[in-house]
């Protein structure tokens, strides 16, 4: 069962840049920081948000580590000179190794997450500098998975792609003009040499995109999923990843006491005056 992900990328492109334009300027704000991997994600969001807010109202900001490759730093660079972008580049080496040279039998996972989160402390301190919200660069694909570090690359002001598939990511990083090299690499967080986002997850992002939009959008059980023709196996390793990590999509749960609690009854909508 092959499933036509497709989408109209003119009328995307539309859609997300008058809502990156709308949830910044709304708070007050003119201007947005973007944490620039060198990936089609980060890619993507930086054309959208230099669109939506004009060039010199984006600050995007490499962050090597040690081991990242050199390609992504290139490829980061193709996007800057090609927006016109202002940058920074800040190296979180000493930063993440102050606390992963403590601990020598370290995992890559927890040396992973370690990055992650000192990119998010960068992200946040540049936020405040150059007084602009930090944009989100996770997708859909990505969020139900829970492939990311909570409060490191998950941890962001507003997301414009997280409702896109990696595979509708692709269709509009070359709508907007996203340089080939970044269409044509493999996915990968660069968190140690030679990484990759499918080699770690399993499997690949077609084959997720595809059953995730059964799962999800088209509220197809599990069974059903079996019986369209994909793989048992493959169908309970992507449904217990998406129920394992719920938590990284909601807020933390608290513990109810009073009438009013945060969260439960107390819901009310944000009011911007609009």
């Amino acid at each position: 069962m092959k499933i036509d992900l497709s989408i109209n990328p003119v009328l995307v492109r539309g859609l997300l840049t008058r809502f990156i334009r709308t949830e910044i300027t709304r708070t007050g704000f003119s201007r947005g920081v973007l944490g620039l991997s060198g990936g089609i994600d980060s890619a993507l969001v930086a054309y959208l948000a230099a669109e939506a807010l004009g060039p010199q109202n984006l600050l995007c900001v490499r962050m090597p580590y040690k081991t990242s490759s050199q390609d992504s730093l290139e490829h980061a660079m193709l996007v800057i000179q090609d927006l016109g972008v202002p940058y920074l580049d800040i190296p979180i080496t000493e930063m993440a190794d102050g606390l992963i040279s403590r601990f020598p039998e370290m995992s890559n996972v927890r040396k992973g997450n370690i990055m992650a989160r000192c990119r998010m402390i960068v992200l946040y301190d540049q936020s405040e500098a150059f007084q602009g919200l930090v944009i989100g660069t996770g997708n859909k694909t990505e969020i139900l998975l829970g492939y990311s570090t909570l409060y490191g690359d998950s941890a962001h002001a507003l997301n414009p792609i997280g409702d896109l598939y990696k595979a509708q990511v692709r269709q509009l990083a070359r709508e907007v003009g996203v340089p080939q090299p970044i269409l044509d690499k493999a996915p990968s967080a660069d968190l140690w040499a030679g990484q990759t986002d499918e080699q770690e997850l399993g499997f690949t992002y077609e084959e997720a995109d595809q059953l995730l939009y059964l799962l999800v959008d088209q509220r197809y059980t599990p069974e059903e999923c079996v019986e369209a023709g994909f793989r048992r196996e493959f169908v309970e390793t992507v449904v217990r990843r998406m129920r394992r990590n719920h938590f990284k999509r909601v807020m933390p749960p608290v513990a109810k006491i009073t009438t009013r609690t945060v969260g439960y009854d107390f819901l009310y909508l944000r009011d911007w005056g609009t």
